[in-house]
């Protein structure tokens, strides 16, 4: 049984607090980890015999034998004869961040072994998402012997038999979900394809990930030819920045071999030896080394900037660069598109709340308009999921009343399976996803059907999903605990991201000694604890909600237990913690 803590079963914004990892290994048979670190992975589910291995992961440890994925030596062999005998070879990539990355790794692999590959990036509001059938004509009437498509491709059945009747070989390497029927390529690389046996293990990589296994493969396969005899192998280990980047910022679980390339890619991208990163870091304004939230808050949505309202290309082109001037060129454009994706964000989130709100009771919300900027849909789904704890599709309608859309979901219901299974109830004119993440294309005349399919489908699962809902915390802290030195003990446990979160802790009881609005609804708040000790806070996005009405409203004799996550403020002349609040609790 777990037991709420601080004694909150219903907290400020309506859920229970409890423990993290109480049903875990870590109080069977009287086991007790002596140290913070062991406390933090066992209760996100790492086993007791793998602790070791999960303090400092390394690509060694984790890393699978790529042959165990189907069509990964047939793909591999095929890259092979094509380094060999120099073909002209084409990389297709999706336009957001796992693709660019996917896309770079591979290009910037395949140069150093001797070829000259091109890119092609579709542009999001022209051609759509995945590869269409006259892109890979018309790529392979332009000399490509060889196509590798990556993040991208495994429910392109018609474009790929197109390729395929003008005589170009597809490789198609991805990890969204496929059905039991596959597309005509020559190898698709997915460990999601259904028929895979030992590959399903790795389910949760990002097609950067995906690449960088093909990529092993590759360098393994042209060694064993001796094509190394008198030549210099490439280091793959050194492409691991770019690899970090694309896992975090797809959301992919940070579990076994991404927690690898992630911490392993993190001190790779510290020497900022990529030429586009480094660039991409100044842009950001990032002066100390990288973190994995800055991969997912300030590097990836600067990459996705490109893709969402500017050139889909850009990406690919900063990652690929050797030329500096053309680094700062690019990563700076990337910026001011970045800052003009925020303001479209935050008209088109606007009215998708406002529609949201006449949504009742739905298990998923689906909302969509008409002039919605089809580039930032994907960012307000995520909006509206973190703000109604629900699935949320947006979808937006062009002029020939066609809605492109983007769902992003909850733990505990797959989003993506749903959607293909509209698909095949001939409800989408497109689809596909995985659990957490989806995107279809869909007739105005079709929504109102699909998000009652949705309804049915998912209901259950969302209910389930809600009713099991708590804040888990790994702490309880008096206000003075949370300071610089807390952080970076916590810190040690990490990288941390999806599926494997960050700590939170709990702290109080503590008042309210200022509180105010700043920013984009943002409520800032300093609480002090009983002996006097304060407490930097902020909530993001939260002065409407029940938590910052509770932060703006308190009385100066009520008490709070205020949980969140512990970060450093370093804006100041030393360094201090802060609290960025999830939740609140009343305490009296």
């Amino acid at each position: 049984m777990n037991f709420p803590v601080c004694g909150v079963t219903r907290s400020i914004l309506g859920q229970p607090w409890h423990w993290r990892g109480t049903a875990t290994d870590t109080r069977d048979e009287g086991f007790q980890p002596d140290d913070l670190i062991s406390q933090l992975l066992l209760a996100r589910g790492c086993p007791r015999d793998a602790v070791e291995s999960h303090r400092q992961p390394t690509i060694r440890a984790f890393m699978p034998d790529p042959s165990i994925f189907r069509d990964m030596d047939k793909a591999a062999q095929r890259l092979a004869d094509a380094v060999v005998a120099r073909e002209p070879v084409t990389i297709f990539g999706d336009y957001d961040v796992d693709g660019a990355t996917s896309a770079a790794l591979l290009i910037r692999l395949l140069r150093d072994l001797g070829l000259a590959p091109q890119a092609y990036i579709p542009d999001r509001l022209m051609e759509g998402y995945g590869p269409s059938g006259e892109a890979l004509v018309r790529i392979a009437r332009g000399g490509a012997r060889l196509i590798v498509t990556v993040d991208c491709g495994a429910q392109a059945f018609e474009a790929l038999e197109m390729a395929r009747a003008e005589g170009v070989d597809v490789i198609v390497v991805d990890h969204h979900k496929c059905t039991a029927a596959l597309p005509p390529a020559l190898a698709l690389v997915n460990p999601n394809r259904l028929d895979e046996e030992e590959g399903t293990a790795h389910g949760h990589l990002a097609a950067v990930g995906v690449a960088f296994l093909l990529g092993a493969a590759l360098l393994r396969e042209l060694r064993a030819r001796g094509h190394f005899a008198r030549r210099a192998e490439p280091k793959l280990i050194e492409l691991l920045d770019i690899v970090a980047l694309g896992t975090v910022a797809d959301v992919a679980a940070l579990r076994g071999l991404n927690r690898a390339f992630v911490a392993q890619g993190l001190k790779v991208m510290a020497g900022r030896r990529n030429i586009g990163l480094a660039a991409l870091i100044e842009a950001a304004r990032l002066e100390r080394a990288p973190t994995c939230t800055d991969l997912g808050f300030a590097l990836g949505p600067r990459i996705n900037a490109g893709g969402r309202v500017g050139k889909s290309d850009l990406g690919v082109r900063l990652l690929t660069t050797e030329d500096p001037d053309e680094a700062r060129a690019i990563a700076g454009e990337l910026d001011r598109l970045n800052e003009e994706r925020r303001a479209i964000e935050a008209a088109v989130t606007e009215a998708a709340e406002a529609a949201a709100a006449t949504q009742g009771n739905r298990a998923v919300i689906l909302v969509s308009g008409a002039g919605w900027h089809p580039g930032v849909i994907g960012i307000v789904a995520g909006r509206l999921k973190e703000k109604l704890a629900r699935p949320a599709i947006v979808v937006a309608l062009d002029e020939q009343g066609v809605g492109k859309g983007s769902g992003r979901s909850i733990g505990g219901v797959d989003l993506g399976a749903a959607v293909l299974a509209a698909k095949d109830m001939g409800l989408l004119v497109a689809g596909g996803g995985h659990a957490m993440a989806a995107g279809l294309t869909v007739a105005a005349e079709q929504i109102e059907a699909l998000a009652d399919f949705l309804d049915t489908r998912l209901a259950a699962d969302v209910a389930r999903a809600r009713d099991d809902r708590a804040l888990l915390l790994d702490a309880v802290l008096a206000p003075g605990g949370v300071g610089p030195s807390l952080v970076e003990a916590l810190e040690a446990g990490g990288p941390y991201g999806a599926g494997w979160p960050a700590p939170r802790v709990a702290a109080g009881p503590v008042r309210v000694i200022k509180a105010d609005i700043v920013g984009n609804g943002h409520v800032r708040a300093i609480v002090a604890g009983r002996d006097g000790r304060s407490i930097k806070t902020i909530a993001f996005r939260q002065a409407e909600s029940p938590l910052g009405q509770a932060l703006l409203g308190a009385g100066p004799g009520r008490h709070l237990w205020v949980a969140g996550r512990a970060r450093i403020d370093d804006w100041g002349s030393r360094p201090a913690a802060e609290l960025h609040l999830e939740d609140a609790a009343w305490a009296d």
